[in-house]
């Protein structure tokens, strides 16, 4: 997320300072942070001397230092209410002064961060989304008789190289009147995994289901997708719709497949 705000740092930021609520024992604040160098060209662990190999040597606190730690301490106190959203876990600074809740939040914070959760909640998201976008197309596809099928397969189409012969699954399967439409759904939260190993499924998938004359399309959304610019032009490439995760988007997809199974 920090990454993205430095990326996004001057339509965030545009006037260079952040506006903020103090609450002090008696009164709640106004207060202005100045940015000193945010942004900058690369904004990561080595740059804060924050990675594995670098976080035992003494340093001074730098004016990179100082930026972050306003973002990370009173982030999701800033008076622009947008921002505040964008920097919603940005509340420590909400604890200052309060040392028993402080403890508390320091020690659920692991749960925040924690790798297994974090798939867990890239795994729900996941779900969610397959589950919108079927319910998105029953309701405007207007054709009748198709079947969608959650985690379905289609006839021929198998595992490369698997020898149990296992079909494949997808997370979603159209079928009318002989004609199947394959759709797979991500939207990612995290940089993981996920968008690789469908990036290295596309071209065997795309040329099994051409093979037969179906379709495969894509919806894709979501931080951790896009900042894997190789593994989406690879998936567009083996793709006949791909679109993100949006209703005007998928309306784009809905007119895709009602062209595909109107066609005689």
């Amino acid at each position: 997320m920090l990454q993205r705000v430095n990326r996004q740092f001057g339509s965030l930021f545009s006037t260079g300072k952040m506006i903020y609520l103090w609450n002090s024992s008696a009164t709640t604040e106004r207060r202005e942070y100045h940015f000193n160098v945010l942004p900058v060209g690369t904004l990561n662990n080595d740059k804060l001397g924050l990675s594995g190999k670098t976080l035992l040597i003494k340093r001074q606190l730098s004016a990179l230092h100082k930026d972050v730690i306003a973002l990370v301490l009173f982030g999701s106190t800033s008076t622009d209410e947008a921002l505040a959203s964008v920097l919603s876990k940005c509340e420590i600074g909400e604890y200052l002064g309060q040392p028993d809740k402080l403890d508390k939040f320091i020690r659920q914070r692991y749960l925040w961060v924690s790798r297994i959760t974090g798939g867990s909640q890239s795994n729900n998201l996941g779900q969610l989304a397959q589950t919108f976008v079927r319910i998105y197309l029953q309701e405007h596809l207007n054709i009748s008789d198709v079947i969608y099928k959650s985690n379905g397969h289609i006839p021929g189409v198998r595992h490369t190289g698997a020898d149990d012969g296992r079909e494949t699954t997808f997370d979603l399967v159209l079928f009318k009147a002989g004609k199947y439409v394959a759709l797979e759904v991500s939207f990612q939260v995290t940089t993981n995994s996920v968008i690789e190993r469908k990036s290295g499924q596309a071209q065997a998938r795309y040329e099994q289901i051409h093979g037969q004359g179906y379709k495969m399309a894509y919806v894709l959304d979501g931080a951790g997708n896009f900042q894997r610019e190789s593994a989406l032009r690879t998936i567009c490439a083996f793709s006949d719709c791909t679109v993100a995760f949006s209703r005007p988007e998928l309306d784009i997809l809905t007119r895709f497949v009602h062209q595909y199974f109107a066609e005689e």
